[in-house]
């Protein structure tokens, strides 16, 4: 079984070689970064050392899932931290509406903007709190149940918070298509903007790789497939 995984990952990172071969051949000054997500507060992380995704996913532990035994969400964490006076949930949503987002009295509460919402690629206009609180949600790119399943489990209870409350691995995206996403990896689900699935497996293997967290056969060939179509794709926050 490990020789047929061996022979079949070498194939893949042959295919991701041609493929960053045949991009530098007929696309060569396309190589410049471009950030995860627009105001998405980890512009400063990708500059021109920054690690490629496909770097970065080749460092990562490639094993079978973990039993699911013993998880529940408050092995993470109990609720939204305040940061700096303001509850996180409402520091994401305002990070991702960026200049059009409308704060409340306390001056933390975001009760109207609008933004690209990635997931989906809609653009998305919010006039009053409520909209955004049935409409938007915080999303763990890398789901807690996932990494629970793949290394999370075995760490202490300070670096799962750490993973849970890192808003490298948060977005503010829509609410439905989060809840039908769940707790898949690449391999069972992508958001449905196909636009966005470069940024988004970046940013999973970025996650992954700072906490050291594991992917499977599966999930590894998946987040290959999608970055061998943009192998100069820079990770986030990470360096090798």
């Amino acid at each position: 079984m490990k020789n047929k995984f061996r022979t079949r990952r070498i194939t893949v990172v042959l295919s991701l070689l041609l493929a960053l071969a045949s991009w530098i051949l007929f696309n060569p000054n396309s190589f410049e970064t471009t950030p995860i997500l627009a105001e998405s507060g980890a512009e400063e992380d990708v500059d021109e050392n920054s690690p490629t995704a496909l770097a970065v996913l080749n460092q990562l532990e490639v094993k079978g899932r973990a039993p699911k035994t013993g998880y529940s969400r408050e092995e993470f964490y109990s609720t939204w931290p305040t940061v700096d006076g303001c509850n996180l949930r409402q520091r994401i949503i305002k990070r991702e509406l960026g200049d059009s987002a409308v704060l409340g009295d306390d001056n933390c509460s975001v009760i109207s903007g609008e933004y690209d919402e990635p997931y989906t690629g809609s653009h998305l206009i919010f006039s009053q709190k409520s909209e955004l609180s049935s409409k938007v949600q915080i999303d763990h790119v890398v789901a807690l149940s996932d990494a629970w399943q793949k290394g999370a489990q075995y760490q202490t209870k300070e670096e799962r918070y750490a993973f849970a409350t890192d808003p490298l691995n948060l977005l503010a995206v829509d609410a439905s298509a989060n809840q039908t996403k769940s707790d898949g990896d690449a391999a069972t689900w992508l958001p449905p903007n196909k636009a966005f699935r470069c940024q988004y497996v970046a940013r999973q293997v970025s996650v992954k790789y700072k906490y050291h967290l594991w992917v499977t056969e599966a999930e590894y060939e998946a987040i290959a497939g999608i970055l061998s179509t943009c192998p100069e794709k820079p990770a986030v926050g990470v360096s090798l």
